[in-house]
């Protein structure tokens, strides 16, 4: 077959695609639908440090004759039982990729590569892979164009490990802080996410001249389509009581940028919508994804949600077929799609429905280039440790400051106290590879080595969770001595040995210290009791005190200390980016990308509520107690009037303070005339001006996607544009709802 189609680099990939299929035997095409084993799964240690494949992998490569994609071979993680012991890392890594790689080829008939599909959530999650912040401190940052150049870096170190699929969560919007997965969401707001999910496919994919990937970047799978941050409760994989409207306003815009950006790939989430789970939705991914849209790419079931379709069918074949008719193209672990040979001879679903969907798994191997390069041809970039670092400090959000920051001149001794003050074991949030021993930096040794010329003085106080106040009074006494007392409090997503799991991963129980992260969800948004009672007691000393927050979701903290730091899990390095802040080395940049309720019984308190008149609780005040985009700067800001020029507003932006500082600037509409009811305030346009001390520039901001009868106002936070003065406009209604 040396003259096919198909292996001829220079023929288009849809010619290549039809060559290849028509080729193909039926059993041959079910198997390019199945991603069914773990990576770690396929591979073991052997004495002198190399790799040999196993028994597991064999027989699964035999079982279609080939494979379609293969999850998680550089996974390492407490789940995967894969660590620093036996895992690869970034010296063998891409070797072990080429040897699975050669045996898949092998094996395989018609010489069909496989997919290596890997977790990249915020970094690669794989040994020695650089580790960025969170989503949440993404989108903290409120600057697109710093989160593609960290995207692009993640993609660029999976290609130089042979792995070719990313998998990033981008489309969940946070609506219920209670839900542990928060920490993967950029926001509350979907213009925030749209325009982050747009700067995540640019930087992850490239331009892709010709369709093709470049060597060192990677094509995009969207986390998860759609609605799985409304979940009822905040209770992971649980129902989401959605209309169409709301999911189209809230839900959808994200996804909607993701795929005018060019993703490859989305992925089907685990909840209902309108009753069908979305891998068995074909409304939602054929009917509004691929004819409305008009997507061409990928749909990627999540962990194990095709077999959970057999509570609909009643069997696991079936369920397979329905997800198929649906519009999923590629399984997770499941058994359903191990049988869509069976369920194409039953008539349950056409091979005309298979041949779609294999054609673009195909496409997609064919963009990437994995039968001309079947190995790993990019190097892997320098520069992580710096650019993760670089990414905290633009996320740090001052929420409060009386004063106390940043660290004066007549601060001579620093307390630095709290659970999370000393370790950079709980910084990184879920999702994220053992990390090598010394890497990274915590706040205590952070402003030890950037101060040297302060006496810094430690003591943890408690632990992150439990009541026990043991260590209480040894952290009293090095306040009461201080100038200053620097609290870092917090939670923690990190996976440790002996968490119980389920089948996809998911946490079955938190154990030790873990209070955030899949399956960890709370009724509650309280820290551990031993960290209320610290706090009280370090601020009673009458020392003045900063709290710093490291957290994945926002928690309930009382406005007793006169400063408040937030840190999203800024990562291994995030020590040292919130030091810079409490040092004034580098200005607090942030702003916050969800709301801070004051309880959790006051929720939802998410600023783009429907435009409706009820009133506060009686025991409760319905406000939040931080308002999305809220977040101080040690300098002062002055906006001007705003200034409507056709479809832009222009305002003049002046620092009014004596350090240079970066305002983010928000335009925020309020719908005057609509067909439905309209919500309080909605957020169309955002820019980050970074000015120096009396600096004035004039930021001019496009209303793209605004129509119908509103009001413009610009403000520093939400909260802020309530009051902010309207200026009316009328714009074309080509609102799609």
């Amino acid at each position: 077959m040396s003259d096919a189609v198909y292996r001829d680099p220079t023929a288009p990939v849809d010619a290549r695609v039809r060559d290849l299929l028509s080729r193909m035997t039926l059993r041959e095409k079910a198997g390019q639908l199945n991603q069914r084993m773990y990576g770690w799964d396929a591979y073991r240690r052997t004495p002198d440090g190399g790799f040999e494949l196993t028994e597991a992998l064999r027989a699964e490569t035999d079982r279609f004759e080939g494979l379609g994609a293969l999850y998680g071979l550089q996974r390492a993680d407490a789940w995967s039982g894969v660590d620093h012991g036996n895992g690869p890392g970034a010296q063998d890594g891409a070797a072990l990729a080429d040897l699975v790689q050669r045996h898949v080829v092998d094996r395989s008939r018609l010489g069909i590569p496989t997919l290596f599909v890997e977790e990249v959530p915020h970094g690669l999650m794989a040994l020695d892979g650089t580790v960025l912040p969170v989503n949440l401190a993404i989108g903290a940052t409120w600057d697109p164009e710093l989160y593609e150049r960290a995207a692009a870096h993640a993609a660029a170190e999976l290609r130089a490990r042979g792995g070719h699929v990313a998998l990033v969560s981008a489309l969940d919007i946070a609506r219920d802080p209670r839900w542990g997965r928060t920490e993967e969401c950029f926001g509350e707001d979907p213009h925030l996410a749209a325009r982050l999910t747009q700067a995540l496919v640019r930087g992850m994919q490239g331009a892709c001249p010709d369709g093709l990937f470049a060597a060192d970047k990677a094509p995009v799978v969207l986390k998860h389509f759609a609605g799985q941050g409304a979940t009822v409760g905040g209770r992971n994989s649980a129902e989401s009581e959605l209309g169409w409207r709301e999911l189209h306003e809230i839900h959808l815009p994200a996804a909607r940028a993701g795929v005018r950006a060019g993703a490859a790939a989305v992925m089907a989430a685990y909840n209902e919508v309108d009753g069908m789970p979305c891998s068995g939705n074909r409304a939602l991914l054929t009917g509004l994804l691929r004819e409305e849209w008009g997507f061409d790419g990928l749909v990627m079931a999540d962990g194990l949600a095709v077999d959970r379709l057999a509570r609909i069918t009643g069997d696991k074949v079936s369920a397979g077929a329905l997800a198929l008719n649906s519009g999923v193209d590629l399984s997770l672990w499941d058994e359903g799609f191990t049988h869509l040979q069976e369920a194409v001879e039953r008539g349950l679903v056409s091979e005309g429905t298979l041949d779609a969907a294999v054609a673009r798994v195909l496409r997609l191997k064919f963009r990437l280039g994995l039968f001309e390069r079947q190995h790993p041809t990019a190097s892997r970039p320098a520069g992580g440790a710096e650019l993760s670092k670089e990414v905290a400090r633009a996320a740090v959000t001052l929420l409060r400051n009386d004063g106390v920051l940043p660290v004066g001149a007549d601060v001579s001794r620093i307390a630095v106290l709290g659970p999370q003050a000393a370790t950079t074991a709980h910084q990184s949030g879920d999702y994220t590879a053992p990390q090598r021993p010394g890497t990274g930096s915590s706040v205590l040794d952070a402003l030890r080595g950037l101060a040297p010329g302060l006496d810094i003085r430690h003591e943890p106080g408690c632990s992150l969770t439990g009541d026990d106040l043991s260590g209480i009074p040894a952290a009293i006494a090095q306040a009461a001595a201080s100038d200053l007392a620097v609290l870092v409090l917090g939670g923690s997503s990190a996976r440790m040995p002996g968490t119980e799991f389920d089948a996809n991963g998911a946490a079955l129980k938190a154990v030790s210290e873990m209070t955030c992260g899949e399956g960890v969800d709370l009724a509650g948004l309280r820290l551990g009791g031993a960290q209320y009672a610290l706090l009280d007691a370090v601020v009673a000393t009458g020392t003045p005190t900063a709290v710093v927050l490291v957290q994945g979701r926002p928690h309930v903290l009382p406005d007793t200390a006169p400063a408040l730091l937030s840190a999203w899990y800024p990562g291994p390095w995030g020590g040292e980016a919130i030091a810079e802040v409490l040092l004034g080395l580098t200005e607090p940049a942030g702003r916050l990308p969800v709301s801070v309720p004051r309880s959790a019984a006051q929720l939802p308190v998410y600023y783009n509520h429907k435009d409706t008149e009820y009133g506060g609780y009686v025991d409760e005040s319905a406000e939040p107690r931080y308002s999305f985009g809220h977040g101080l700067s040690y300098t002062s800001f002055a906006y001007g009037e705003p200034r409507l020029t056709g479809r832009t507003v222009e305002v003049d932006v002046t620092n009014t303070g004596r350090r240079s500082g970066r305002s983010i600037v928000q335009v925020y509409l309020r719908r005057l005339i609509t067909r439905t009811w309209p919500r309080t305030l909605e957020l169309c346009a955002f820019e980050g001006v970074g000015l120096a001390p009396g600096e004035r520039r004039t930021v001019t901001l496009p209303l793209d996607g605004v129509s119908g009868t509103v009001e413009i106002r610009v403000a520093a936070s939400a909260r802020e544009a309530l009051t902010a003065k309207g200026h009316s406009l009328t714009a074309p209604d080509d609102t799609p709802l």
